[in-house]
């Protein structure tokens, strides 16, 4: 386990573009779970690849452990990396995609069979350690690619987007895997997703990035409740935080309220908010209700528990509950 250190970091890739990382500055607790979320082409990959060595940073310093590791190659970081795509040896069975790491590191061969066996049982892949990875689900050779990372028992485990390839039934599951894993480790891990359903589940922080740059650093209830601007309050949150006109509900500033905190009346009395239902989505626990102010050219989303009997094209009335307004 390490404290994983940014300080000034930025990677840009010709002279002349948009940096694709620009001052990173962050600490990494030792043994904490961080998730980098964001959008596609906000850096966060990028990033993860200049803490593994696969990308050298263009400015700034890189500290795992109080070592600065800014310039050395990926073998001597004691990082492991679990990939997107498994990057799993084809032709070797499971035990040999768990071993081969540490055969090239000359580990002794009672050692090695002490780690892989202890991988294998932690993650279920006893029963399968002869078979090809061809022979395993998608959901297998995810778990053969996170006990390929154990077995080197490393000071930062990396994931880059793990589960993006599974299904969402398999993606729940492995996501209940690495949570269990984390625990049980108490490792210090860096995850990296586009899924904002895997940042709020998995990180115990989650630094929010944009365009190559920090957003916010917070826990994921901090994230939800108070978002630091209106990205992050339109990008997390599913659906996304309402944000309403300036003069809407505040006369000087943009006012986010998230669905579960408007409330739907039918009533067109004046002096009200009034809006007409565009659609609705029944999700059986919940419904979303999707609502537009014409007058604002403006639409929002409200969430009713349980089933909502409103029809489309009917008026209704937007109460806010203010108390849990964020401005902008």
């Amino acid at each position: 386990m390490a404290e994983v250190k940014f300080t000034g970091v930025g990677k840009t890739y010709a002279k002349g573009d948009r940096p694709a990382v620009a001052d990173f500055n962050l600490t990494v607790r030792d043994g904490e779970f961080l998730v980098l979320v964001g959008p596609s082409g906000c850096g966060k990959s990028t990033t993860l690849r200049m803490v593994a060595g696969l990308e050298l940073p263009t400015g700034g310093r890189i500290e795992i452990g109080g070592r600065d590791v800014t310039n050395l190659p990926p073998k001597d970081r004691d990082i492991a990396m679990v990939f997107q795509n498994y990057a799993l040896y084809p032709h070797m069975t499971v035990k040999e995609n768990l071993s081969f790491a540490l055969k090239l590191r000359r580990y002794a061969k009672g050692e090695i069979e002490r780690r892989v066996a202890a991988a294998a049982e932690s993650l279920g892949l006893t029963p399968y350690l002869k078979r090809l990875p061809k022979a395993l689900s998608g959901g297998q050779r995810q778990r053969v690619a996170l006990g390929r990372a154990i077995v080197r028992e490393p000071s930062v485990f990396l994931f880059d987007e793990p589960l993006s390839n599974l299904d969402a039934k398999m993606r729940v599951e492995m996501r209940a895997e690495i949570i269990r894993l984390h625990n049980r480790l108490g490792a210090t891990m860096i995850y990296v997703t586009h899924d904002q359903t895997e940042a709020m589940t998995m990180g115990e922080r989650i630094v929010v990035m944009s365009e190559g740059r920090i957003q916010q650093v917070a826990p994921p209830l901090e994230i939800y409740e108070r978002p630091a601007n209106p990205f992050v309050a339109g990008f997390i949150g599913t659906p996304p935080m309402n944000l309403f006109p300036t003069g809407t509900l505040s006369p000087l500033r943009t006012v986010g309220l998230r669905p579960e905190h408007l409330k739907l009346e039918r009533s067109t009395d004046a002096g009200r908010l009034i809006a007409k239902v565009d659609f609705l989505e029944p999700l059986g626990s919940e419904t979303l209700v999707h609502v537009v102010l014409k007058a604002l050219d403006f639409r929002a989303i409200a969430r009713i528990p349980g089933f909502s009997d409103l029809k489309p094209g009917e008026s209704v009335a937007i109460v806010p509950d203010m108390s849990r307004a964020v401005e902008f």
